[in-house]
């Protein structure tokens, strides 16, 4: 049992180490075009079709106030433009400019270069193994969030 909650320890600690290593990756990558990481995923979000602040803000589990800071930022930085929305006046639109899709071109460009780089030389039945356990674990992981703690009201 011993050996088992320490192998548990060391993967909890490597898997800390893992994300801790993306997210300093994507600050670099966000820096390389002048950005945040959370301007690059604003950035992201208006390049989809169906792109609602107030939708974003839920889902990232921020407040409204704070994408839209984000918004004026990117506008500022001539990345997206807003319109009126024809089918609702009290909604903006928001799009990337040609600015905004050669930022966005240029950070997938980087990204798909550095995962090429990275991970391209790593055994293809790894790679497989890990992404099945990675999605497994992430799942275990959520439904494990949604159960109340001792704590909870």
């Amino acid at each position: 049992m011993e050996s088992q909650t320490a192998d548990i320890e060391t993967a909890i600690g490597s898997l800390g180490r893992l994300a801790d290593l993306f997210q300093r990756r994507r600050v670099q990558l966000a820096r390389g075009v002048g950005l945040t990481v959370q301007q690059w995923r604003v950035l992201e979000q208006v390049s989809t079709e169906h792109f609602l602040p107030s939708l974003l803000a839920r889902e990232r589990e921020c407040t409204p106030a704070a994408i839209s800071k984000i918004l004026r930022q990117l506008l500022g930085k001539g990345l997206i433009r807003a319109a009126i929305s024809s089918k609702d006046g009290r909604q903006r639109r928001y799009q990337l400019t040609g600015e905004g899709c050669g930022v966005m071109e240029q950070l997938r460009g980087e990204r798909r270069q550095a995962i090429r780089a990275f991970w391209s030389d790593l055994p293809s039945e790894e790679v497989t193994r890990f992404a099945r356990f990675a999605g497994e674990l992430g799942d275990r992981l959520e439904q494990f969030s949604f159960q109340p703690t001792r704590n909870d009201p």
